[in-house]
């Protein structure tokens, strides 16, 4: 089915309400919203929204973006207006822009940065939860600075995907994965101290982000040690799948780069 007009839309929204992006029957989605406030826009005109993958429940991204394929041409600054006014308050439009008829959305080349944000210790405020993760353990926090680098390059990563097949492509490249202080995403309600995992890639697995998170978790809480980690890439080795799935609530797509 063509469309006379495609257009490239970046958005941002917090998931914390959402039952992950894709639609779902009698669930709450990040995608199903996006096509009420579209549907409401434009009665009557046939369009289809394509998002740039999917986000699990309450994950949550600054910078997403979808392919808006449609029939009726779209004057930009109404549509920044319009939009912005009909969405839920928990999504915002940031900008729209024209692409090529080639242009596809999963197919097209991109690198995405996925942050996980978490404490330890005391207790958060309730009003950080949507936002970050708090772990009841106290950590050390340079051993997984330490580890987090060693997901850095090509490795097997079977044994941090969910279920995957045998048609799975567990082989990844992973071109950023540091831990540092967080000092980006702050709120008076939040911890004094706080942390930040960022990683960097072309594409990930089912999970994959958390369950690094998970395995960094029970690294600085003295599970194992860094030669585990170590280990649990290679796919030669006798260890079972990384199971520690950290919480939704604190990983965040931050930002997404479409190469020219």
């Amino acid at each position: 089915m063509s469309y006379k007009h495609s257009y490239l839309v970046t958005i941002q929204y917090l998931g914390f309400r959402f039952h992950g992006w894709q639609k779902q029957p009698n669930l709450k989605t990040g995608h199903l919203f996006l096509d009420k406030t579209l549907k409401f826009i434009y009665k009557g005109v046939r369009f289809k929204s394509l998002g740039v993958g999917r986000t699990d429940a309450r994950v949550s991204a600054s910078h997403f973006a979808f392919q808006l394929f449609i029939d009726e041409a779209i004057d930009f600054k109404q549509f920044m207006i319009e939009f912005n006014t009909n969405a839920p308050s928990d999504m915002r439009a940031l900008k729209i822009e024209d692409i090529p008829r080639n242009f596809n959305i999963i197919k097209h080349p991109k690198i995405k940065e996925y942050r996980y944000y978490f404490s330890y210790g005391e207790k958060n405020h309730p009003y950080a939860a949507p936002f970050l993760t708090r772990f009841r353990e106290q950590l050390d926090i340079t051993l997984m600075q330490e580890g987090a680098q060693l997901f850095e390059g090509v490795h097997n990563f079977k044994r941090f995907c969910t279920k995957p097949s045998e048609v799975t492509k567990v082989q990844r490249e992973i071109k950023y994965c540091r831990i540092e202080e967080n000092t980006e995403l702050t709120a008076s309600f939040f911890p004094k101290e706080s942390y930040v995992l960022i990683v960097r890639g072309e594409g990930f697995l089912r999970n994959q982000i958390r369950l690094i998170m998970g395995a960094l978790h029970d690294l600085g809480k003295g599970e194992f040690g860094l030669g585990f980690i170590k280990e649990s890439l290679n796919p030669d080795s006798d260890i079972e799948l990384i199971k520690n799935i950290a919480p939704a609530s604190g990983l965040h797509l931050h930002k997404i780069d479409f190469k020219s």
